[in-house]
């Protein structure tokens, strides 16, 4: 364990008893005790970000909804409802969310933004995960579809449309990375603004321009778990999940590029940290007593955990090299989480337990923030300042739209018959 002092007294709380002398319990619990009634308050964020996050954006744009099929959308969640409850889900309820949005224009002539409600998440496995295969093949006939019907994709060749792909590597649509860069973004979205959860800096999936999102945690669900504010953080470091992934990675090392392995064989019996592979009833109730809470890169840099850590007020420990995190304009992220370098996962206990106390004092504050929450959710219905409305405030900002955004007669920016054969088959 490491040797610092600024949070160990109460790194130290549940085993005072036993590992302290008395004097030193008494004084770990007088720590305990002064952190549990600071974090009770939250803090305004300073800056352009605070002002950033309470932006309304209704009245600096304007979105047309592009009337598709019922196959690429609700038909897609009538035959699986499952689609309704997985950590992709964004697309179907932003979707619902612009139906009934005071952006939304019928006349697509005075439009800023084209949006086309298709679902490329939808279509699941047995075990409930997105099958990436026909997503290529689902977009492309999408757009078919708008471009042969109305004329506006053509005169832009997408630059004014945005697209929701909250796939594990985006519009690469592939969970494994290594495949996801060799497949690349899917070319016919080239020129669109694509709203997604994948970010990575530096990276063949995340093209310039494009909108972070985090991914979607069920708001109703995470209310009913809500306990007490006045419960004490019992917990130092909590984590739940896999550590390998010997279905998809049965030599080991791939997976999250090895840092959970090494989260479990250096921690997985030190009693500061609460990590195991179970999934309790109390998942939600345990992140709420825990103080830091992990939120390591697995097959992608992002996971629910982050939305999980910020709406239950835990430190998010953020281990994924390079990840570049949602609504980042709006959000202090280096001020609320504690990033951690891949290969510095050995030195987590040294890490956490040296923080100065004022400092986990202060996220714990900025995080109890309720517009700081408000904006990693997706509730139904919307609310003010919350995901739905950091996306359009995203979109806002991106007004007006820059020269070249509309081609002349006959220019034509992209390709066709562009990608892999698979992808250029009829859906």
């Amino acid at each position: 364990m490491g040797s610092g002092t600024g949070w160990l007294p109460v790194a130290l709380l549940l085993l005072a008893a036993s590992v302290l002398s008395p004097r030193a319990a008494a004084a770990a619990n007088a720590a305990g005790e002064a952190e549990h009634a600071v974090q009770q308050h939250s803090e305004r964020i300073s800056g352009s970000a605070g002002d950033v996050l309470e932006d309304n954006p209704v009245g600096r744009l304007k979105v047309f909804i592009y009337d598709l099929p019922r196959k690429y959308n609700k038909k897609m969640v009538t035959k699986d409802p499952r689609c309704l409850n997985h950590m992709f889900a964004a697309e179907i309820f932003m979707h619902r969310f612009l139906l009934s949005s005071a952006v939304r224009t019928l006349n697509p002539k005075e439009a800023d933004w084209f949006y086309t409600p298709v679902y490329t998440t939808c279509d699941l496995t047995n075990a409930g995960l997105p099958l990436p295969f026909k997503s290529p093949r689902v977009m492309r006939s999408a757009i078919q579809y708008i471009s042969n019907k109305w004329p506006f994709w053509n005169r832009t060749d997408g630059a004014d449309h945005f697209f929701v792909v909250p796939h594990d590597f985006a519009a690469c649509f592939h969970y494994q990375e290594e495949k996801a860069i060799e497949r690349g973004i899917l070319p016919l979205l080239r020129r669109a603004t694509l709203v997604q959860t994948f970010g990575q800096e530096n990276h063949v999936c995340l093209k310039e321009g494009s909108i972070i999102i985090p991914p979607y945690a069920p708001p109703q669900k995470m209310q009913a778990h809500l306990i007490s504010p006045d419960t004490p953080r019992s917990i130092f470091v909590y984590f739940r999940g896999l550590f390998y992934d010997t279905g998809n990675d049965p030599e080991g090392g791939y997976y999250a590029r090895g840092a959970r392995a090494s989260l479990w064989e250096n921690f997985k019996s030190n009693p500061l940290f609460d990590i195991s592979t179970d999934h309790p009833a109390t998942y939600y109730e345990d992140m709420q007593r825990a103080v830091f809470c992990l939120c390591p890169l697995g097959w992608a840099p992002w996971s629910p955990r982050l939305v999980e850590a910020v709406v239950f007020g835990c430190i998010p420990v953020i281990i994924a090299d390079d990840i570049v995190l949602p609504f980042a304009d709006a959000i202090p992220w280096e001020e609320i989480g504690v990033f951690v370098e891949e290969k510095d996962v050995p030195k987590l206990d040294t890490i956490l337990t040296s923080m100065p106390i004022d400092d986990i004092l202060r996220k714990q504050r900025l995080l109890a923030n309720p517009s700081m929450k408000q904006a990693m959710l997706f509730p139904q219905p919307a609310q003010p300042r919350d995901a739905f409305h950091q996306i359009l405030n995203g979109l806002a900002r991106k007004l007006p739209h820059p020269e070249g955004t509309y081609l002349q007669p006959r220019d034509k920016r992209l390709n066709w018959t562009a990608g892999p054969v698979g992808d250029l088959k009829p859906w």
